[in-house]
């Protein structure tokens, strides 16, 4: 491989992974805001939720739209315009007093950030090929899970620091601003290359078309099945292990805020982990991968609810394990896109699945917070987590029993 172009590969996906390390500043702040914010405005928890229900619900039908328009426009122009939007709507929410305007622009913010993800790997299908593509989704994922971490510290440091819920939303997206425009600068959709008179045209699909070919393919909508479970699992964890560890009295025990610190950082050393072994010790197996780390999770998720939770670094240590292998798999996820529908449909294939992943994820919240309301425990969502995980294992492998062309590009090439 040349090794001018082998250097453009890289700038690529360390451009787009610096704009994404920060782009959860602009939605994993929420959770660390939710208390000053009901106290200030004077809401139940229940009004809580249903704010954060809206944002879900606005990033999993963004996924749906998105996802095909990174197949058609500029991925560099859709993930900074995301980027500019959501900074513009979580200013609007500082500055907001009425419930009703912060769960409509929450929602709306939701549909922005759903602007990054798809688009941004479509760019990395862009630029890697079949052979590194577990490695560079693997990076790209890790800078998802890095952005988490850096929104908890940040997060972390402002409420030690005595700053009112309201600041969350204002200073933390000023680092996104920052990113954004950098990628807008550097980055580059695809590489340039010189056409091929003999090479075989791909026939050109409306949008219609490609959401059909999507549909059609059983073994991937079954993927998406146990995406589902795993995101479902992967936000038990990121808005209800706060709750868990810190609960009301967190000024009295601020050693928690650091264990709960460690669940982010495990997601991000687990997403480039799962990547990366993919492509070696799994041989491409990306339904193995993501079935093992999955069966995995199960089990630590039980070993946490049997642990005793004012045991700090048993906590600690479990909650980095409960990172590391239920964000993980993620990165297997989102290559089965190009891999079972071709890369013609990476943009509409990973924008399709993370909208069931939110779907699922926007209905659990309520589910966890069932399971606390009935057992009064909030040890008890580990529990439902666990099952969460065994269901994500399950579907995934029921996907090596369904028969049918492993790709689009296959049945192309068949016809």
């Amino acid at each position: 491989m040349d090794r001018k172009y082998r250097a453009q590969q890289w700038k690529m996906l360390l451009v787009t992974m610096f704009c994404y390390l920060f782009f959860y500043t602009g939605r994993h702040n929420f959770g660390w805001a939710a208390m000053g914010m009901a106290a200030d405005l004077n809401i139940p928890y229940t009004t809580i939720g249903w704010i954060s229900f809206s944002m879900l619900i606005g990033y999993s039908l963004g996924q749906l739209i998105n996802g095909n328009l990174a197949d058609r426009f500029s991925a560099r122009l859709m993930v900074t315009l995301g980027a500019y939007l959501s900074i513009m709507t979580n200013i609007a929410i500082s500055f907001s007093s009425s419930t009703t305007m912060i769960m409509i622009l929450w929602a709306c913010n939701g549909y922005f950030q759903s602007m990054a993800w798809a688009p941004g790997a479509k760019l990395i299908n862009n630029w890697w090929n079949e052979r590194e593509r577990g490695k560079a989704f693997g990076f790209y994922t890790m800078a998802a899970g890095m952005s988490s971490m850096l929104t908890y510290l940040i997060s972390i440091v402002l409420l030690q620091q005595g700053y009112e819920w309201r600041m969350l939303f204002r200073l933390p997206v000023l680092l996104l601003l920052i990113s954004a425009t950098v990628f807008l600068i550097l980055a580059r959709d695809k590489p340039i290359v010189k056409a091929d008179p003999d090479a075989p045209v791909a026939p050109v699909m409306n949008w219609k078309d490609q959401y059909r070919m999507v549909l059609r393919n059983k073994k991937f909508m079954i993927a998406c099945l146990g995406f589902g479970f795993e995101s479902m699992a992967r936000y038990g964890l990121i808005f209800w292990v706060p709750v868990h560890y810190l609960g009301n009295n967190w000024k009295d025990n601020p050693g928690n805020l650091w264990v709960t610190f460690l669940l982010p950082v495990g997601m991000a050393a687990g997403a480039l982990t799962f990547g990366m072994l993919s492509d070696s010790l799994f041989r491409k197996d990306r339904i193995k991968a993501i079935s093992f780390g999955m069966l995995v999770s199960a089990v630590i998720a039980v070993l946490v609810y049997i642990s005793p939770s004012d045991n700090l670094w048993l906590g600690g240590g479990l909650m980095l394990l409960a990172g590391f292998f239920v964000y993980g798999p993620q990165a297997c996820f989102w290559p089965l896109s190009p891999d079972l529908l071709g890369s013609s449909l990476t943009g509409t294939g990973i924008g399709f699945m993370n909208m069931i992943g939110y779907l699922f994820a926007a209905f659990g919240e309520p589910l966890l917070g069932y399971a606390i309301d009935v057992t009064g425990d909030t040890n008890s969502i580990f529990i439902v987590i666990a099952v969460l995980c065994l269901l994500s294992a399950l579907s995934v492998a029921a996907v090596r029993r369904v028969t049918g062309p492993q790709s689009f590009a296959l049945s192309i090439s068949k016809e």
